[in-house]
């Protein structure tokens, strides 16, 4: 369905068009390739960068400010409580180079295909039974991977991260996938390997499920 992620171009393009289904989804994620829609109109772009961003779980680093959110319990941390109003609210957050976000229409409907099929996860931070940060992403035959994340509050969305790291830990994941290393996840311990260590990790991971 798609070619060799190895076949990317060198800003890590390697394949235009197709859909969004379950199916095209779960067949790009489990050989390291994620979609990053530009608009609507155009076809998908899908991607596998020389570079790929892992959080390495023992290696997580946790911020002072973090840690004290947590400590004293500020906010109350749930899984897949309400996973539409997680990415609705992460679509709203704009990407750093424009003000559109790449999570459209189409991808608020696909992955919350994948939520109902227990393919998509969110996290969320709440305080005063409002919604104030979460997160969410996929996981497909063992890999999480780490689509995006939103917070109205401080700390609130790297509450819900350290929560779900420590979840995955213990289930017996080591890393995460996070695509992009952004200036937050660099914080926690983020940091880039090479695209033929990423998708050999991938391999192995598959091969132990």
């Amino acid at each position: 369905m798609f070619p060799n992620p190895e076949q990317a171009n060198p800003d890590g393009l390697l394949a235009m068009g197709g859909d969004l289904s379950p199916e095209v989804l779960q067949e790009a994620y489990t050989q390291g390739i994620f979609p990053w829609p530009q608009d609507e109109e155009i076809p998908l772009l899908w991607f596998s960068p020389p570079q790929r961003g892992v959080l390495f779980l023992d290696q997580l680093k946790v911020p002072k400010a973090t840690r004290r959110k947590i400590k004293k319990e500020h906010f109350q941390v749930t899984f897949n409580k309400d996973f539409q109003k997680v990415i609705e609210s992460c679509a709203r957050v704009p990407r750093s180079s424009d003000t559109k976000t790449w999570i459209i229409p189409g991808m608020i409907e696909a992955y919350t295909e994948l939520h109902k099929r227990g393919q998509a996860i969110s996290v969320e931070a709440w305080r005063d039974e409002q919604l104030v940060g979460g997160l969410y992403g996929v996981l497909f035959k063992g890999v999480f991977s780490g689509e995006s994340m939103f917070f109205l509050e401080s700390e609130a969305s790297k509450v819900c991260l350290v929560t779900l790291a420590e979840d995955l830990l213990k289930k017996g994941h080591s890393w995460i996938d996070i695509q992009m290393v952004t200036p937050l996840l660099e914080q926690f311990g983020g940091e880039y390997i090479p695209r033929k260590d990423f998708l050999n990790m991938l391999k192995k991971r598959h091969e132990n499920q």
